[in-house]
C-alpha cells in the first residue's frame, strides 16, 4: 500500500542533525525555511486559509493526487530519498535522529575519509541532476527538460532554496572550493564507468533518456547551463569554505578543521535531499490541490 503523504511529510524528524545543519545554513538564504513536518501546518501555510473545512478538503485533495500514481509525485519523493540513501553509512540515522544536543560529527563517522575531487565532483554533478529529475517528475515533464530547470533555478523559494542552498555550500564550496563548477565538469570528463559506479547515479539514470553516455552529456548540461545562477548565488550570498564551517560550528562540535573532511561527514550524517525534497513535493502538491478547490 502507497505511503500516504500525510505519513510521508510527518515521517520526518522535527530535530536532527539535518536539522540543525539546515539551520545552520539558513543564513545563506535567511527566512525561506521553516521545518514543516506537519500536514495540517503545511496546508495552512500554502493556502493562508483558517476554515477548518477549506483546510481538510484542500487536504483530502492533496492526498489523493499523491495516491495517483500517474502523477509522478511518489517518483519524486523516491529519488530524493535515493540521493541521500546512496551516501548514507549504518548507524548514522540512529544518531541523527538524537535531538536537541550537539554533535561531535567525527566521533561517530571515525571511518570517513575524504572523496578525491573527481568522486566528489561526480557525486556533486549527479546530485544536481537527481534534483533536475525531481524537478520534472514534480512537474509532469520529461527528465532531461535541462531548460526548463535551469529557468525555474531562478524562482526557486522556501524547501527549494534552502536545500540548493545546503548542496551548493556543503557539497560543492566546502570540499571544492570557489572554482567547484569546473572541477565539477572535468570530473564528469573522465572515465564513463566512474559515473556508472556512482551510487547516486543509479537512482537518477533510469529516469533520464538515452545511453549512459548520451545521460552524461545531460548531466554535464545540466552543470553548464546552471552555471550562471549557481555562481551567482555563491557570490551573492558569500558562501565561502571558512564562512560555511564557521556556521556549522556555531550549531555542533567539530573534531577537526579539515574542509574536505568535514564535507565528507557531513554528506554521510546528512539527508538534506531526503528532508527538504519531501517537503518540496508537498508543497507543490497542495498548491495544486489548492488551485483545484
Amino acid at each position: 500500500m502507497t505511503e500516504s503523504l500525510h505519513a510521508v511529510l510527518e515521517s520526518l524528524p522535527q530535530s536532527s542533525l539535518t536539522t540543525h545543519i539546515l539551520g545552520a545554513l539558513d543564513y545563506i538564504v535567511p527566512g525561506e525555511w521553516r521545518n514543516i513536518t506537519n500536514f495540517e501546518e503545511l496546508v495552512k501555510d500554502v493556502t493562508g486559509e483558517t476554515d477548518d473545512a477549506l483546510i481538510q478538503q484542500v487536504g483530502e485533495r492533496a492526498m489523493q493526487l499523491y495516491a495517483d500514481e500517474s502523477n509522478g509525485y511518489q517518483r519524486a519523493v523516491t529519488v530524493y530519498r535515493g540521493i541521500d540513501s546512496a551516501s548514507t553509512v549504518a548507524g548514522v540515522a540512529a544518531m541523527a535522529n538524537l535531538a536537541g544536543q550537539r554533535f561531535e560529527i567525527l566521533s561517530f563517522l571515525t571511518d570517513v575519509t575524504p572523496k578525491p575531487d573527481t568522486t566528489q565532483g561526480i557525486d556533486a554533478g549527479i546530485k544536481l541532476a537527481g534534483e533536475l529529475v525531481a524537478f520534472a517528475l514534480t512537474n509532469g515533464i520529461p527528465g532531461d527538460s535541462v531548460g526548463d530547470f535551469v529557468s525555474a533555478l531562478a524562482n526557486y523559494g522556501k524547501e527549494e532554496k534552502m536545500r540548493l542552498a545546503a548542496w551548493l555550500a556543503v557539497d560543492c564550496v566546502l570540499p571544492l572550493g570557489p572554482g567547484f563548477i569546473q572541477k565539477i565538469l572535468d570530473a564528469l570528463d573522465g572515465p564513463l564507468e566512474d559515473i556508472e559506479n556512482n551510487r547516486v547515479f543509479k537512482f537518477v539514470s533510469g529516469h533520464l533518456p538515452g545511453s549512459v553516455s548520451d545521460q552524461r552529456d545531460t548531466i554535464k548540461r545540466n552543470v553548464e547551463e546552471s552555471r550562471g545562477h549557481l555562481e551567482s548565488m555563491v557570490a551573492d550570498h558569500g558562501i565561502t569554505q571558512e564562512g560555511v564551517m564557521e556556521k556549522v560550528k556555531e550549531y555542533i562540535a567539530i573534531a577537526d578543521d579539515k574542509l574536505d573532511l568535514v564535507a565528507a561527514a557531513l554528506d554521510l550524517g546528512t539527508n538534506t535531499f531526503e528532508h527538504t525534497g519531501i517537503q518540496t513535493v508537498a508543497r507543490r502538491v497542495v498548491q495544486r490541490a489548492y488551485s483545484e478547490i
